[in-house]
């Protein structure tokens, strides 16, 4: 490995070298990540394939759900941001974040924190209290993740995938619909592939600096990385293709063409694995779907896909009628 360049904070006011020039408020907005929060998009889930699209009550609720976990994400970014800011220091672009940088106190952070996870819980015993159970869940789970599951290898990356799950189960229970297991088994498969990905971009960014800055790095290495990955690669596809092609989907959606979507799903990861290969990308999920057209355009035309094949019938009734 290359030796590390990464720049050494050990001085209190070299924190600030990096800090944009901001207001404090804009600061801690951008602490709570609202670039990260289309992870939360996996909430509609249960809306497309409960066949609850066409309701708009059921709308409101999954749209009610996704932004109360919109502000549980910030909750948990606040949090983590605070325990990891004299790591974040030692990353070459982490160590510009608000609360790494000064430009946000850690007590103001924590403050915010505690504010929005008492008003979010409050919503989200509003919107259903089977809805709550699983919001808490999900910031325990969280939290835990910051705290010493993070410094677990395997787990550290498990932890990260049960979140997207528990993001799936809660879109499922804001509206009352059940989910199906080959949809909650397709949802962990794809996190591990996005958090094994993130963890390869770190310890081929930061090199010889990678253990400084997280710990659990010094457990992995690139090879072992890119064969988790090109299991859950591999697992993923066929998952997918099982759920597609399976009598329970044919029946559920009175029709077997769900299967025709793989190209994008084979399109989507392949794309994603040139990007963490050749372009070094990999670092945040949603920044490269955000940034990276080809990609963007292959979710947009999935999700256009199997709203039509799912719900093409009920549009051309609905038309008829109109």
């Amino acid at each position: 490995m290359a030796h590390s360049t990464l720049p050494k904070l050990t001085e209190p006011h070299l924190e600030r070298i990096d800090a944009p020039a901001r207001p404090v408020a804009i600061g801690l907005l951008m602490s709570l990540r609202p670039q990260q929060w289309t992870k939360n998009l996996f909430i509609f889930f249960g809306l497309i394939f409960g066949q609850r699209l066409l309701d708009p009550h059921a709308i409101a609720q999954s749209s009610a759900a996704f932004a109360i976990f919109c502000a549980l994400s910030g909750v948990v970014y606040l949090i983590n941001d605070v325990a990891d800011r004299d790591a974040d220091r030692r990353h070459p672009l982490k160590r510009r974040r608000a609360i790494a940088s000064g430009a946000v106190s850690p007590s103001l952070a924590i403050g915010t924190a505690v504010v929005l996870l008492l008003g979010s819980l409050a919503a989200a015993w509003l919107l259903r209290p089977a809805f709550a159970l699983v919001a808490v869940t999900y910031v325990a789970l969280l939290a835990l993740y910051s705290g010493p599951l993070k410094h677990v290898v395997i787990i550290d990356v498990l932890t990260i995938a049960i979140g997207f799950v528990l993001r799936a189960v809660a879109g499922a229970v804001a509206i009352d619909v059940p989910i199906s297991h080959w949809l909650l088994i397709l949802t962990i498969l794809l996190a591990l592939f996005l958090a094994l990905s993130k963890r390869r971009h770190e310890l081929v960014l930061l090199a010889d600096g990678a253990t400084g800055h997280r710990p659990i790095l010094e457990e992995y290495s690139p090879y072992l990385l890119d064969q988790m990955i090109a299991v859950v690669t591999a697992s993923t596809l066929i998952s997918y293709v099982m759920y597609t092609v399976s009598p329970e989907t044919v029946q559920k959606f009175q029709t077997d063409y769900l299967g025709l979507t793989l190209v994008f799903p084979l399109y989507g990861i392949f794309r994603y694995l040139y990007l963490v290969h050749q372009k070094e990308g990999g670092g945040s999920p949603s920044d490269m779907l955000l940034n990276d057209r080809p990609l963007l355009a292959c979710v947009a035309l999935w999700g256009v896909a199997v709203a039509i094949i799912i719900y093409g019938a009920d549009l051309g009734a609905a038309l008829r009628i109109h």
